[in-house]
């Protein structure tokens, strides 16, 4: 199960899912968006339509829209072994000129939203022997990025409820982890992101250069695998290098 699957990131993660033989359903908050973007394997698949890939439209930030979300998978999947909170909001706005409404937004997307994932969820999984949690953070928590005190706080948020749910959820062998990007180029980004602002992340890291979508890709499906059966509660850091944790 993914969420924010049609973004940059969340369409590698579910290429690698899907690519690796397993069954996705991928959720995002347009069922429009969904129907487009699933082409991409569609277009390869005999009949038209990729057997292993199932979209389903939900607004993360919804409590009753989660809820439906999961009743939906679970009349035709008695279990769900992976869960992957990738839906995200991130806008730019300076402190002082953020109005209540958009700190409220970031909030309930990124942090919110991710409470209603896996409580929607956590019933299905207690069901699976080998559950995994893993959720997008972002690198911006280690760096205080300007302009962006929402979404640092939404995404310090869930590095916390990382950690609790990692103690809660262990007793049922669902393991919880984090992966913390850098600034990503994903084709969204990368029409908007100013070359100054590229040129300076890339100084930075220890590995100086771009990071792609793919990039975040490998990491995850580890924490989703069975290699890291006994990994849980922990933040992957995964920028090239700017931040050494």
């Amino acid at each position: 199960m993914i969420t924010g699957a049609a973004g940059g990131i969340g369409s590698e993660i579910v290429n690698r899912f899907l690519n690796h033989g397993d069954t996705v359903i991928a959720s995002d908050v347009s069922q429009k968006t969904l129907h487009k973007w699933r082409t991409r394997w569609d277009s390869a698949a005999p009949d038209g339509r990729h057997p292993s890939l199932r979209t389903v439209a939900a607004d993360v930030s919804s409590e009753e829209s989660l809820a439906r979300l999961a009743e939906t998978v679970q009349q035709t999947h008695d279990t769900v072994d992976v869960l992957i909170n990738c839906a995200g909001h991130f806008p730019q706005t300076a402190f002082e000129e953020m109005s209540a409404e958009e700190w409220r937004r970031v909030i309930d997307v990124n942090l919110t939203g991710t409470f209603y994932t896996v409580r929607s969820f956590v019933p299905l999984m207690k069901k699976s022997s080998r559950g995994r949690i893993v959720s997008i953070g972002s690198g911006s928590v280690f760096a205080g990025t300007p302009n962006q005190s929402h979404y640092v706080a939404a995404k310090g948020g869930v590095l916390g409820m990382t950690r609790t749910l990692a103690r809660e959820l262990g007793k049922y062998n669902i393991t919880v982890n984090l992966v913390t990007p850098g600034l990503t180029i994903t084709p969204a980004a990368a029409k908007v992101l100013p070359p100054a602002l590229l040129e300076m992340q890339r100084n930075t890291r220890a590995l100086q250069r771009d990071e792609f979508p793919e990039d975040v890709v490998g990491p995850v499906f580890f924490l989703a695998s069975d290699d890291a059966a006994f990994i849980t509660g922990q933040t992957l850091n995964v920028d090239g290098g700017r931040h050494l944790l």
